[in-house]
């Protein structure tokens, strides 16, 4: 997403986000999760509107959305694959896993696979600890991850 002068619709849409949630105690998580409902992702030009509109400069707003996990700063691929790296899966071999699920998909952390069927990413716990380690597939957990599982699921899902 690009705000240009041909892009009246995005930033009508992007004021009408900000205009319902301006007046809220603590607008801006509700404003962010509305835009990432909105375009899947807080787009850069975006953020320097949402400063304005709030009264923040741009790297409050930037640091809040680079903070959350959960806030992209790119479009994801059709399917995000969430690896745990809080400590109990890290403890039952997360590390290892993520680095065998990085090389065997060709990606790292926060990247897509160049089809744009499969984007990675680390979140710091999914609450399956005892069942650790343990990965997410869209909405779908999957606890006592291991490679082939893993590899598994994506080629479920046709990434």
């Amino acid at each position: 997403m690009t705000l240009t002068a041909n892009s009246a619709d995005i930033r009508e849409r992007l004021d009408a986000i900000v205009a319902l949630h301006r007046d809220r105690e603590g607008p801006l998580l509700p404003i962010l999760h509305d835009i990432q409902a909105e375009w899947g992702y807080i787009p850069q030009e975006a953020q320097p509107v949402i400063a304005a509109a709030l009264g923040l400069t741009r790297a409050e707003v930037h640091g809040v959305v680079s903070f959350y996990h959960d806030f992209r700063e790119a479009p994801a691929g059709r399917h995000v694959l969430r690896l745990c790296r809080a400590e109990a899966c890290q403890s039952m071999g997360a590390d290892a896993l993520a680095d065998q699920l990085r090389a065997a998909l060709g990606i790292d952390f926060h990247e897509t696979t160049p089809d744009g069927r499969l984007t990675l990413e680390p979140v710091f716990c999914l609450g399956l600890c005892a069942c650790a380690p343990s990965a997410q597939m869209d909405q779908r957990l999957v606890g006592r991850a291991d490679l082939a599982k893993l590899t598994r699921l994506v080629a479920e899902v046709g990434a």
